[in-house]
């Protein structure tokens, strides 16, 4: 039993995804956990509290004080009795209580005295998911140092489809488990990480780019420093941004810049991961001013840049390890076996532009990744950090 003697806080609020809160108990349970619910009130119009205590073998707290003895059920105690607090599922309305440290119930006030790792499981329609005003909660909730278990796509209760359903009980249970067990396996080793676009300027004011956010890279670096490294990450244009103090951050533009950082670099490195989608091609002859609007149509000479991962694959001692990304449209395997070889990578990701919700822009991606001793293994669709997790430990094994 893998959370053995660990002392679990869970907490329901409301939303219908409060069904799985049993089955997640369940689970905690059967691992050896011991498990406190503390339930809001509009989560028992969703799930009662029998079926809950049932499955933890504790009773279920919803209140301040306990029924008629008025006896107060302390929080403050139990935000100190807890190893971890799990709130699953995470509606709208607690995420703003919680992001904004507004106590009105037994839940949040719990939250705001507890000194254990919270983790958090949203769960809401993929309107509200979208909205300004929960993008920004979620984002304060994370830099509060909460733990963010993103919400999944698929089949939703109003009918849509779309981001937004909590992740399953079983994957909470992984992360649990995880967290209790994080390792250490990287320590003492540094990692150079590319991510994010690059702009090639045509003129001051415009530029030839992609649509790459630079997510799948940053939560690369943010896997790989959690698990002891010093993590160097050359980072093209982008608004994703990492504070984690074993993350040395280099921002660039264009090709040129984040080939001069990397090639600075590399040498110090054990490990390279080039997640960045580096524009293949730039201006030959960048105008100085702008190009004003005349002609019907313009050309444009375009030069080839050169190839970071390439070059510095010819670079390569035997004792780094390095690891590449291909986003293919067509015959994805085949150019992904291709530039396994050509690039000297010990082991190449693979992604596929036919797989719905992977690739650029999304919070998610699935993978195939393609290794030079001949394996192959391919993910489902997960979020970008639960796939930044996978390529990581597949850099543990190869070390």
């Amino acid at each position: 039993m893998q959370l053995q003697g660990k002392r679990i806080l869970l907490g329901i609020t409301g939303s219908i995804a409060a069904y799985k809160a049993a089955h997640l108990t369940r689970l905690l349970v059967k691992e050896g956990a011991e498990v406190q619910i503390i339930m809001s009130t509009s989560a028992l119009d969703f799930i009662t509290p029998l079926t809950l205590s049932t499955l933890s073998k504790k009773p279920v707290f919803h209140q301040f004080h306990k029924g008629e003895t008025g006896e107060w059920n302390n929080h403050v105690e139990l935000g100190l009795w807890a190893d971890l607090f799990i709130i699953a599922p995470l509606s709208a309305s607690t995420l703003s209580k919680l992001a904004n440290g507004n106590s009105d119930n037994l839940l949040t006030a719990t939250y705001l005295s507890a000194r254990c790792p919270v983790m958090m499981a949203p769960a809401m329609d993929l309107d509200m998911y979208q909205h300004p005003s929960v993008v920004r909660n979620l984002s304060i909730a994370k830099n509060y140092g909460n733990i963010l278990l993103d919400a999944e796509s698929g089949e939703l209760a109003s009918g849509l489809s779309g981001q937004g359903r909590m992740m399953e009980p079983e994957l909470i249970l992984q992360k649990a488990i995880a967290h209790f067990h994080e390792s250490h396996d990287l320590t003492g080793k540094t990692a150079l990480v590319t991510a994010g676009p690059t702009q090639e300027a045509i003129d001051p004011v415009r530029y030839i780019g992609n649509h790459s956010s630079g997510k799948m890279g940053v939560a690369i670096a943010e896997n790989m420093a959690k698990r002891g490294a010093k993590v160097i990450l050359i980072m093209g244009p982008s608004q994703i941004k990492t504070a984690h103090p074993s993350i040395t951050t280099i921002p660039v533009t264009s090709a040129q810049e984040m080939y001069d950082a990397a090639v600075k670099e590399h040498h110090t490195t054990d490990i390279c991961v080039f997640a960045a989608a580096v524009a293949d091609y730039a201006p030959a002859n960048p105008a100085k001013e702008k190009i004003k609007k005349s002609a019907n149509e313009l050309s444009i000479q375009l030069k080839k840049n050169i190839d970071i991962a390439a070059s510095l694959g010819e670079q390569k001692s035997p004792d780094q390890f390095h690891v590449g990304f291909a986003l293919e449209t067509n015959h994805e395997e085949e150019n992904a076996l291709a530039k396994l070889k050509k690039k000297n990578f010990d082991f190449i990701v693979l992604n596929s532009m036919q797989d719905e919700g992977a690739g650029f822009k999304h919070d998610t991606n699935k993978i195939t990744t393609y290794h030079k001793t001949g394996e192959k293994e391919a993910s489902p669709l997960l979020s970008k950090v639960d796939i930044a997790a996978l390529i990581v430990d597949n850099i543990v094994k190869g070390l």
